[in-house]
């Protein structure tokens, strides 16, 4: 079943102006939003982590890379990989759990993946990303491409060991790899002024990795500082690191609506909504083409979103399918 995308012929998304930015910018908050709707109806079973507010961070990045480059995601991801180009109908049919989708409906929300596209996969598992791209940056310079992998993770995975490690082995072995750290200042419910000693970038620092803080809520200012990043990984200068301070809109995960949980204030909310990088991204255009980039937006997602719904669900017989990379392996002696 071909996509409304596939059909245009309009995967890649076009990040090197300003207007194509917005339009990324607004098409990642269209799909959560819509994905919110369709977690309400009954059709993505299991809620999703919104990433509602946080745009500005994963179009700013993308925005630096090539299409070569790899990244890795986490279990806050559909804004990642929609800015590294994912076709949106494929995305939400995955979310779904539909054979259309990317990864035919097995990989559901936390593990969108597209090799093809350097998605090397969003991950349930806090930091484990980290170690898997700075494990592609190593392969990349032994086999001599021009690659760069970039690794994005929460504000908590600063207290993982594998992300350390993941430090360790990058800036001992120069590797071309850019660690983004989203820090929205919370890891599920806790403060991250609670939770982390010293500072994301001193974290860093510590390993001789250059860091630098940035505005996540401006898509400008985070293709900045990852533009000079990514130069210096390209040009053998090793890795880099980025605390984009950002904030999460919506909930930690969609459960919450229904826990009610009450640890943010309405007011603080309130206040960093006034930091939307979606006005912030229109005011740069011309008057009137925000909106028609909003009407275009809206257009695509609503053939997302009959993509979805009418691809049909896995057959049952086929659950024991993709588990491995050369097909089903029974144990010794199984009958299976």
């Amino acid at each position: 079943m071909t996509s409304p995308s596939e059909a245009a012929n309009s995967l890649a998304p076009d990040l090197g102006s300003a207007a194509g930015r917005y339009r990324m910018l607004r098409l990642i908050r269209g799909f959560e939003e819509l994905a919110l709707d369709l977690v309400r109806a009954g059709e993505i079973l299991g809620g999703i982590h919104p990433y509602i507010g946080q745009e500005a961070v994963a179009v700013g990045v993308c925005a630096a890379l090539r299409p070569q480059d790899r990244i890795t995601s986490t279990h806050r991801g559909h804004g990642h990989v929609l800015a590294k180009g994912v076709d949106p109908a494929r995305l939400l049919a995955e979310l779904t759990g539909r054979e259309g989708g990317l990864n035919r409906g097995r990989g559901g929300s936390m593990h969108a993946a597209d090799f093809s596209l350097g998605i090397l996969g969003a991950n349930g598992m806090v930091g484990a990303g980290g170690a898997i791209a700075t494990g592609a940056a190593w392969s990349a310079v032994q086999a001599g491409q021009d690659r760069v992998a970039v690794a994005f993770f929460g504000d908590g995975a600063l207290n993982q060991g594998v992300l350390l490690e993941s430090f360790n082995l990058a800036a001992m072995w120069r590797l071309p790899v850019l660690f983004v750290c989203e820090n929205n200042g919370y890891a599920t419910t806790l403060p991250a002024g609670t939770a982390v000693a010293g500072s994301a970038t001193g974290r860093a620092a510590a390993f001789g990795i250059p860091a630098v803080e940035v505005d996540g809520m401006d898509t400008e200012a985070v293709l900045a500082a990852t533009a000079e990043a990514v130069a210096r990984a390209r040009s053998g200068g090793g890795p880099g690191f980025l605390e984009c301070h950002t904030y999460r809109f919506e909930g930690h995960h969609t459960m919450e609506r229904l826990m009610k949980l009450s640890y943010r204030t309405d007011d603080e909310i309130a206040e960093r909504r006034g930091h939307d990088p979606l006005p912030r991204a229109a005011a740069l255009l011309p008057a009137g083409l925000a909106a028609e980039l909003d009407a275009s937006v809206a257009e695509q997602l609503a053939a997302a979103k009959r993509f979805a719904l009418e691809s049909e669900h896995p057959a049952p017989e086929g659950a024991l399918e993709y588990l491995y990379a050369d097909g089903l392996r029974p144990r010794a002696g199984s009958t299976a």
